[in-house]
């Protein structure tokens, strides 16, 4: 069930299942999210609501409602 913008997540690996559950996560953000990697620290934009860090592929989730501010994006883990 969709509980709209109200959601709580613990982590990026629930943020990302449940964009994926809604077949959000190709979706393109509406401007790219400047994020730096939790992981190896390199940058990258994120275009879409799940993306991966192109150095080290840790993946990064963000909800529709909360696309508009990188401090939302979730670190997910490498290739998840």
């Amino acid at each position: 069930m969709h509980d709209g913008c109200g959601g709580c997540f613990d982590n990026g690996k629930q943020v990302a299942d449940k964009v994926r559950m809604m077949g959000f996560d190709r979706s393109p953000v509406p401007a790219a999210l400047d994020i730096v990697c939790s992981h190896c620290k390199g940058r990258f934009k994120m275009e879409t609501m799940v993306s991966a860090c192109p150095v080290c592929n840790m993946v990064y989730a963000v909800t529709p409602c909360h696309c508009t501010h990188a401090d939302h994006a979730m670190a997910a883990g490498i290739g998840y």
